[in-house]
């Protein structure tokens, strides 16, 4: 059955998308409940940092633990330069993906020559130092009280002030995401990516130098998690240590698991499904995370390279079109 549905997906793969991008438009106007467009709009949050994490875990294969570090540093940068500055929303977003591309930076180029659990660690301990930065620097952070009074996304006049108007914004950062990182892997830097992390000696070995493409990942990576935290930064309008530790992290990466690694329309169902499960069992109250838990040990049963792991539609689509045309030509042998 899961076969059938991905090669009709690979097929009519444009329908498919037309159809998508018309049911998230219309969402907000169909759902009365403005909480749920709420939770819709957390839900796109976290699919930006899914797809961000999934390009140096998924396509690249280094696991990290510390991705919720670069949110947060995304997130500081825009809360600092909207309140004491008073930069507009789109220059403290350009300066959040600026600020933590330096910091992937500064962590990249030192550590990205270990591999393995060492680098895991690594980030690990990164995430925890900033989250300790932004804990005790009271003066510049506010400490554990967070920063209040973050001002809502204004561009060129028109405020996102209602669910809907934010909505559609985190909408288009998710799509123009989505959009990057594609054509990134689709360019010869990703297809260096892929070959490091399938068989990085292999790779060295036709002149592709492995920490070249391993620190341009990440660093892309780092900036995008930093624009999902300038955005978070304006759309909470407060943020606070709590939302950037080490739990973040492991959710981030829980998501890219359950919706597939190396696959970025994974990532959004892993994030859409962690983002809305707890509030469908919701009701439950008592029972909520152990259901939660069950489903989520379910799925990886089931499927353990995830719900998308390993779907390549453009391999699917050609698999079935040479399969077609053998066929056509058995026909007319015969």
């Amino acid at each position: 059955m899961f076969n059938k549905i991905t090669t009709a997906w690979a097929l009519h793969r444009r329908t498919v998308t037309i159809v998508t991008l018309v049911i998230l438009v219309a969402f907000p106007f169909l759902i009365t409940d403005q909480y749920i467009v709420t939770v819709a709009t957390l839900g796109g949050v976290y699919a930006i940092l899914a797809m961000s994490l999934n390009l140096i875990s998924g396509f690249m294969g280094i696991t990290s633990l510390g991705h919720a570090a670069f949110w947060g540093v995304g997130a500081y940068t825009a809360a600092l330069l909207s309140t004491k500055l008073g930069w507009p929303f789109i220059l403290t977003l350009i300066a959040s993906c600026v600020v933590a591309l330096v910091f992937g930076v500064l962590l990249g180029l030192p550590t990205l020559r270990l591999s393995g659990r060492y680098l895991t660690i690594v980030t690990l301990a990164f995430c925890e130092i900033i989250r300790t930065i932004e804990t005790n620097w009271k003066s510049l952070t506010g400490g554990a009280t967070g920063i209040t009074g973050i001002p809502k996304p204004e561009i060129f006049g028109y405020v996102f002030n209602t669910p809907m108007k934010i909505y559609f914004l985190v909408l288009v950062l998710c799509i123009l995401t989505y959009i990057l990182i594609t054509r990134l892997m689709d360019s010869r830097l990703g297809r260096g990516i892929t070959a490091v992390r399938d068989d990085y000696i292999a790779a060295q070995a036709m002149g592709i130098k492995d920490s070249r493409y391993k620190i341009m990942a990440f660093v892309i990576s780092a900036a995008l998690a930093g624009m999902a935290g300038g955005f978070y930064a304006h759309y909470m309008s407060f943020i606070s240590p709590l939302s950037f530790s080490f739990d973040q992290s492991t959710l981030i990466l829980s998501m890219i698991i359950i919706g597939g690694l190396g696959n970025l329309t994974g990532s959004v169902i892993g994030a859409v499904l962690l983002i809305a499960l707890p509030e469908v069992l919701r009701p439950l109250m008592a029972w909520r995370q152990v259901i939660y838990g069950a489903l989520l040990v379910v799925v990886i049963l089931c499927k353990p390279s995830g719900i998308l792991g390993k779907v390549n539609l453009k391999h699917i689509k050609q698999r079935e079109l040479f399969k077609r045309g053998k066929e056509k030509e058995g026909e007319v042998k015969a």
